[in-house]
């Protein structure tokens, strides 16, 4: 399924609308304003928490924890020595862990799990100003992945955000 993300700037916290290909809202990402670390909380439309994301401090490396339910579902973390590429891995409890590798400053990448695609994130597909899209394949983990999209975005592009 295409996902449309459109990050909402000018706001305190950082907030992240999430829609379908036909422009139905499905997921609001609540960022949490005055936080120490940044915590989001990931919803459907109705308020319910899907998954919270919280910024792990003290860590080696922009690290990050998606929890699901209260447990611990992935911890996504971005490689600091990758030559000549960046590549973020989701570490997920047992063996299906995902990485996603491109161009994140772009927001042209790919979710892979032993190396088969499993997720693509483009802008290309839309003409707006942050504005992208989550292509996941079919019987993945939608919240999960979309999860992880909104952690990359945070740790690539925190700095040019205007609040």
């Amino acid at each position: 399924m295409r996902y449309l993300m459109k990050q909402k700037l000018f706001c305190w916290g950082d907030d992240f609308a999430i829609k379908n290909q036909a422009g139905a809202d499905l997921f609001f990402v609540d960022g949490k304003a005055f936080s120490i670390g940044k915590k989001l909380s990931f919803q459907d439309m109705k308020g319910g928490e899907l998954a919270f994301i919280q910024q792990k401090l003290l860590s080696w490396g922009p690290t990050w924890e998606i929890y699901r339910g209260g447990r611990l579902a992935a911890v996504v973390k971005k490689h600091l020595f990758a030559l000549f590429r960046c590549k973020f891995t989701v570490d997920v409890p047992g063996p299906d862990d995902l990485e996603a590798q491109g161009s994140f400053l772009d927001m042209e990448y790919t979710f892979t799990r032993r190396g088969h695609v499993v997720a693509e994130v483009s802008k290309r597909w839309f003409s707006w100003s942050d504005t992208y899209g989550v292509d996941v394949r079919q019987g993945e983990d939608d919240v999960l992945i979309l999860a992880s999209t909104v952690v990359i975005d945070e740790v690539c592009h925190a700095d040019g955000k205007k609040h």
